[in-house]
């Protein structure tokens, strides 16, 4: 899992590294700019932690029924086919 803090430092490189660049020019304060990538970063693994956590429980329903399949390729696949559900890019 991403703490807050990884999650900050990465939204402060990416706003910080895009306007440097000249990539966006920023027409709100960078403050709050970065606040919203902050939003949207944190959503995003909150959303992909919540796919994982689903993808763990049908792997090991699936596992426990059929003896001899490969958990963690069961896992995988739930993962991408939740995933793709969602509209999600993993």
């Amino acid at each position: 899992m991403t703490s807050e803090a990884q999650v900050d430092a990465l939204a402060a490189h990416l706003v910080h590294g895009l306007i440097v660049r000249g990539v966006i020019k920023p027409q709100a304060d960078e403050k709050e700019l970065l606040a919203c990538v902050v939003e949207l970063l944190s959503a995003n693994f909150e959303e992909e932690a919540r796919i994982d956590d689903e993808a763990d429980r049908q792997a090991e329903m699936l596992a426990r029924r059929n003896p001899g399949v490969d958990a963690s390729k069961l896992r995988t696949g739930i993962r991408q086919r939740l995933a793709e559900k969602k509209g999600f890019v993993l």
